[in-house]
């Protein structure tokens, strides 16, 4: 779904590129249940910390392409020559501490799935299993953190992840739907509620 002229979205998404507009218009919000596309989210949410979301879909191809298709298997077994390959890598953020995060969060991402089944039902159980949904009507009532990414970025620390501070973690929920934080007047809040 992308949206007409007429109707209306999330002030964020406006203006900054057809990449920024289409993310918001097909991605956030929506519910995601698999591991690959949780694992994906990751890594990004990860990479974004201290820059803007916007760097970070530009660069999401390269990432895609650095990091193994974001299959956590593979990205477990970098190994230091990896990074120093990414480190050159002018198609993603070369900042060595997120590499060397996003190698050791595949490996905490694998022992998940490996304790519960699926990273999705690990992470899903911090919202009982079902989205949230705010009813925000302005942008400035969304909120950057929750009780709920408290808990569960203070769990994922716990066991092991890096660069998964609350605020981190609550726009990782945006992104993947757990919680719908679309504006109620967004034409994309009522079909994210009925996912």
């Amino acid at each position: 779904m992308t949206r007409s002229p007429s109707q209306d979205c999330c002030p964020w998404s406006v203006g900054i590129s057809k990449i920024y507009s289409d993310y918001h218009d097909r991605e956030w919000g929506v519910p995601l249940r698999t591991d690959s596309g949780q694992f994906e989210f990751l890594i990004l949410e990860s990479a974004q910390a201290g820059l803007s979301w916007a760097t970070v879909l530009h660069k999401r191809l390269g990432y895609k392409k650095a990091f193994a298709d974001f299959n956590a298997m593979k990205v477990s077994k970098f190994t230091n020559a990896t990074v120093e390959r990414l480190c050159c890598n002018p198609a993603i953020i070369r900042n060595r501490l997120k590499i060397n995060a996003a190698i050791s969060n595949a490996r905490a991402f694998l022992e998940v799935q490996s304790e519960f089944g699926t990273f999705c039902d690990y992470i899903w159980g911090f919202v009982d299993n079902s989205p949230i949904k705010n009813s925000f009507i302005d942008q400035s009532d969304v909120p950057s953190t929750s009780k709920i990414s408290d808990a569960l970025s203070k769990d994922m620390k716990n066991r092991g992840f890096k660069f998964i501070g609350s605020k981190i973690m609550y726009a990782h929920m945006q992104a993947t739907g757990m919680v719908n934080d679309h504006l109620v007047t967004c034409f994309r809040y009522n079909e994210c509620s009925q996912t």
